[in-house]
């Protein structure tokens, strides 16, 4: 069942992938592309690198996180619940099939499009900036994410009031709890990672919008869609979306200041030569 989800996870995915590149991106960047992939390449590769352990480390912290979150026990779900109350009962009452249709959706195939697309958009810029940092801005939002997840215990709406909040995904799409199994924890709320990456994209989609006017319009819909989605299906609270906002903007402005004054590529090239000098001596 597994494999079946994300076959059509990859086609559908792919399928939005290669109109978007048609309408926003265009055949003169993917012409010049062609005859510049490798500079780009190379200039990507270290933070591409630095993302893979991120996500790697991410992958490995999910398995023995929840046992080390619990040994700290600081559990802010009673607290969250205070402030915020049955607002998310409140938003699942307004629910209809088709809403439910369209945020389900969102919440899996155009969130794992809206962090696709702006890789390959602005891989087809002559400039690297952007590209070296949006995975500057997505490395940091996992690695603050899942330093925060090791020190916090939050449960969702559904899983602290299952007889109030409804699991909308999972009732009308009940093959999706075999991915979402996969990277979700049910502990893992605060803050909502769905939301920070979203709002990271569109906040770079606004501050590119010269390159892609349109994108940035796409970008603000489907960013807004996703945070409002964690919360019609009873996954994240509304702090939880705050609070993922907030990590996007500060990851968003880490990635400005790092990908302006210190590089990666640059560190290594200075520390080559380095370890040749102590060779000889």
């Amino acid at each position: 069942m597994l494999g079946r989800v994300l076959v059509q996870l990859i086609v559908v995915v792919t399928g939005l992938l290669l109109l978007s590149t048609a309408l926003f991106v265009g055949r003169d960047r993917l012409r010049e592309t062609r005859g510049a992939w490798r500079h780009r390449v190379r200039a990507a590769a270290p933070i591409t690198v630095v993302l893979a352990s991120a996500l790697l480390l991410n992958s490995v912290a999910r398995q023995v996180g929840p046992e080390l979150s619990w040994m700290i026990d600081w559990n802010l779900t009673w607290a969250i619940y205070d402030l915020e109350g049955q607002f998310i009962v409140w938003l699942q009452a307004q629910a209809t099939p088709a809403v439910t249709a369209y945020f389900s959706f969102i919440y899996i195939y155009g969130y794992v499009f809206l962090l696709a697309f702006p890789v390959v958009a602005y891989f087809a810029l002559s400039e690297t900036r952007q590209l070296r940092e949006l995975l500057t801005a997505y490395t940091l939002n996992y690695t603050i994410g899942l330093a925060v997840y090791v020190f916090v215990i939050a449960y969702g709406p559904r899983n602290m009031m299952p007889e109030l909040v409804d699991a909308l995904l999972y009732d009308t799409y009940p093959q999706y709890q075999h991915l979402t199994r996969q990277v979700n924890r049910n502990t893992n709320v605060f803050p909502s990672l769905h939301t920070s990456l979203a709002a990271t994209v569109s906040i770079l989609a606004y501050r590119t919008r010269a390159y892609y006017p349109m994108w940035n319009v796409v970008a603000a819909v489907l960013g807004l869609s996703v945070a409002i989605s964690t919360m019609y299906l009873g996954i994240h609270w509304a702090i939880d979306v705050l609070a993922g906002v907030v990590l996007a903007y500060l990851s968003v402005e880490l990635a400005g200041i790092l990908v302006g004054r210190w590089s990666i590529s640059s560190w290594v090239n200075g520390r080559v030569p380095s370890l040749r000098t102590l060779r000889r001596r």
